[in-house]
């Protein structure tokens, strides 16, 4: 993803100024096998339209999920997302891995 954090920052910005609901999950911890680093980011609008990256596939699915939500009633969340070094031998994946990210509207 070629989005920094400032573009990310900005645009969730420029959308809470446009009058759209918009949140911001970040990646605060990570443990063995992760696709981002901690501080990435996902700005994510009323419409479910996003910028930048906190993962990929399934979970940024679920990321932007719960964004809407957090968009909608205001309370941040903290998400968990992992699979231990067994589960992921199992379904042929070289080790396993954990993420947390924060979820919270941008105001």
């Amino acid at each position: 993803m070629t989005d920094t954090t400032d573009s990310v920052l900005e645009q969730a910005a420029a959308w809470r100024d446009a009058g759209k609901g918009a949140a911001l999950a970040t990646v605060v911890t990570t443990w063995g096998s992760a696709p981002r680093p901690v501080g990435s980011q996902l700005a994510i609008n009323e419409e479910a339209e996003f910028v930048g990256s906190v993962s990929g596939g399934c979970i940024e699915g679920a990321v932007v999920t719960e964004a809407l939500e957090v968009i909608e009633d205001g309370k941040p969340r903290m998400l968990d997302f992992g699979v231990s070094n067994s589960q992921a031998w199992e379904v042929g994946l070289a080790c396993g891995g954990k993420i947390q990210i924060w979820v919270e509207r941008v105001n």
